[in-house]
């Protein structure tokens, strides 16, 4: 039956079994080896024996643990037992949570095994696990009463099955085994629960198919064990006989539960600290190869050569696409040429004091003491200097329109007085031009003292714009008072005069009235210009001015045409008290011209085709420069010019053909200078690729 139980009758033992038929071992190792009266072939352990056919048959022939009957019942059954058929009790399988083993099982003899097969349904094995624990001494005693037969599972229902006992001609005696003591569990699919005494005996099933061919074992019969002494076995005389187990089942026993097998491709988790290398070796189940110098470097020349490279490719990409600085010039000639010979002689005036300059070269020097004296008309040049300054004028125009009030109109006819004045009217207006040509060639008063007015307001608040001015220009020594000059208060040095003179005729305004030899006013009137120099000798101005406290007194300005260049002369002369005083100025102002112009001469300082200069493109490549005509330097003797040299109206080129003119040398400085340009040596070309990667900055 399905349910296990055994038909109240006795066992029943089907008609189809055979003695070679194949029965499933494992069925013996239900109970320890201390039971051992659930193997000695009575096939009953709580006296209901087996009913399946499965269950009930006969062990394999090659079992080394075959049982055989040795108790006075061996042969008691209701049916004659065939001699050639063993028999054996089928053990109820057990419940058990442990999983399948996986050695192979106990094979039956080939004739047997070949006859259960044929007449045996197709076998359904449940899982099944064998675990060996030793037996607890309370195991160990129930066990002994059970081989004494004073237990209630060794009693034997009538009409026991004699092939059950195992009992038969061809019957071995069992051989004692040294092994120790083994449970044998067997795991049955899910069952109703049931009262544990007694438990319901399952249904055996039919020899499992293990998960892979075993490997087959030699067919070696086991020793037989010895008959066991009289008088041993249960209250009906039945012999209790020890099967021994596999080997691989004995070796098991004293084992500790196998640990379950974990899966390879789900390793644990990372432990705190732990290398990224490791890590990496524990997921691909290989270790990590044992550090050593050679493979840290190699590790690292790994990591950092891909980010070194990476860096370079930028590095070289920003150094390649960076703007490149602007090619400058440089000046490799000499900076500067001294003249040779002797100083020359300047003819110095005999009194007062007095300078002399060169604009743009230098200065022939001083003579006499440069303490401030008085100036007289000399100062009206600084009121020309605030006007312009104030109220600039482009040449060829008139200029402002300045109103004439009564004060200017009375102080006309101060001429009476010795004053140098011209006859205005209140109400009437005068251009800015009018105004200057009065100052400057005519010197009226009152039209110094009618600009004053006009643009400041009064007369003290234009001085101190004049005051301001002189400061602006390095006139140290200087005063003004008064913006006419009458006044004795204003004084000056001729060194100071003569930084004046320079700045004023930097106006061409300026430079334009003062060169004029007369005027012809608004009226048609003409008036001469007092420093009757201009236009003899070269001169161009500048004032004359005589009082009796003051003297003679003359700011001068003339050209020299020196070495295809024209040279501005500034010079100036005070405290000439000879009289007349005004011819004893002139005349003064005239010997200093004509020494300054004697003594300027012109030299060759660079000749055409020299070297002069380089461009520098700034990444370390260099281009000469050459002169592209000889260089003449204007001075005297003793005299030290410079030399500079500056790139011309277009810029400095990234590239150009030879030839080419880059730039500009310039001998001295002011209206005197020489200039001359300078052009390439060679071609001109951007830097290459080496030189812009190797630039710093």
């Amino acid at each position: 039956m399905s349910s296990g139980e055994t038909p109240e009758g006795g066992p029943v033992v089907p008609s189809g079994r055979r003695a070679g038929t194949a029965v499933d071992p494992r069925g013996a190792f239900g109970r320890s080896e201390t039971e051992p009266s659930g193997e000695d072939g009575t096939g009953a352990d709580d006296g209901e024996p087996a009913d399946d056919p499965a269950a009930g048959a006969t062990p394999a022939a090659d079992d080394p643990a075959e049982a055989e009957p040795t108790g006075p019942q061996a042969g008691a059954s209701t049916e004659p037992a065939d001699p050639t058929e063993p028999a054996t009790a089928a053990e109820p399988p057990v419940a058990t949570d442990g999983p399948e083993p996986d050695g192979p099982e106990p094979r039956a003899a080939d004739g047997a095994q070949e006859a259960s097969e044929a007449d045996a349904p197709p076998p359904v094995d449940p899982p099944t696990a064998v675990i060996r624990t030793p037996a607890a001494p309370e195991d160990a005693a129930d066990a002994a009463d059970e081989e004494a037969g004073t237990g209630p599972e060794t009693a034997r229902p009538e009409g026991g099955d004699a092939e059950d006992d195992g009992a038969g001609p061809d019957a071995e005696p069992a051989v004692p085994a040294a092994d120790p003591p083994t449970t044998a569990f067997r795991a049955v699919a899910p069952a109703p629960a049931a009262d544990p005494e007694p438990a319901p005996e399952a249904k055996p099933q039919a020899k499992a198919e293990p998960d892979a061919d075993p490997e087959p074992e030699p067919d070696a019969k086991p020793e037989r064990e010895p008959d066991a002494e009289p008088g041993a076995g249960g209250a009906d005389g039945t012999a209790s006989r020890y099967v021994p187990l596999r080997d691989d089942a004995r070796d098991a026993a004293t084992a500790e539960a196998p640990e379950p097998e974990r899966t390879r491709q789900q390793p644990l988790p990372p432990v705190p600290g732990q290398r990224a290398v490791d890590l990496l070796a524990e997921l691909t189940n290989r270790p990590a190869p044992p550090p050593t110098p050679l493979r840290t470097f190699v590790r690292r020349v790994k990591i950092w050569t891909p980010l070194v490279a990476l860096l370079a490719i930028v590095l070289v990409t920003a150094q390649l696409l960076r703007p490149l600085p602007e090619p400058e010039l440089e000046l490799t000639a000499t900076d500067a040429y001294t003249f040779e010979g002797e100083r020359p002689g300047i003819a110095w005036p005999t009194e007062g004091q007095a300078a002399l300059d060169v604009e743009g070269l230098g200065s022939f020097g001083t003579h006499g003491e440069q303490k401030p004296v008085p100036i007289a008309s000399v100062a009206k040049t600084m009121t020309a200097y605030v006007l312009l300054t104030e109220h600039p004028m482009e040449a060829g125009e008139a200029g402002a329109s300045i109103p004439v009030d009564a004060t200017a109109e009375k102080e006309a006819g101060y001429s009476e007085q010795g004053e140098s004045t011209v006859g205005v009217e209140a109400g009437e207006t005068i251009t800015q031009e009018e105004a200057l040509n009065a100052l400057m060639i005519a010197s009226a008063n009152n039209v110094a003292r009618l600009v004053a007015r006009w643009d400041a307001g009064s007369e003290k608040a234009f001085v101190e714009k004049m005051n301001a001015a002189a400061q602006d220009l390095g006139m140290k020594n200087t005063t003004y008072t008064d913006p006419s000059g009458l006044l004795k208060e204003t004084v000056s040095t001729a060194e100071d005069q003569v930084k004046l003179g320079r700045a004023v005729m930097e106006m061409e305004v300026f430079r334009d009235v003062v060169a004029k030899p007369a005027y012809t006013d608004r009226n048609g009137k003409e008036h001469a210009n007092w420093n009757r120099l201009v236009p003899l000798y070269g001169t161009v101005g500048i004032k004359t001015g005589t009082t009796t406290a003051a003297g003679g007194n003359l700011l001068f300005a003339a050209y020299a045409d020196v070495g295809g260049t024209r040279q501005l002369v500034i010079g100036a002369v005070l405290g000439q008290h000879r009289p007349p005083i005004i011819d004893s100025v002139l005349a003064a102002g005239k010997d200093l011209i004509l020494s300054a112009q004697k003594a300027l001469t012109a030299e060759t300082v660079v000749r055409e085709g020299d070297v002069v200069g380089v461009v520098d493109d700034g990444l370390g490549g260099r281009t000469r420069l050459v002169a592209t005509e000889d260089v003449a330097a204007v001075g005297w003797p003793g005299l030290t010019v410079r030399l500079e040299l500056a790139e011309g109206a277009d810029g400095v080129p990234g590239e150009a053909d030879t030839g080419t003119e880059v730039g500009v040398l310039t001998v001295g400085d002011g209206p005197g200078q020489v200039k001359v340009p300078v052009a390439l040596a060679e071609p001109l070309s951007e830097p290459g690729a080496g030189a812009k990667l190797t630039r710093v900055l």
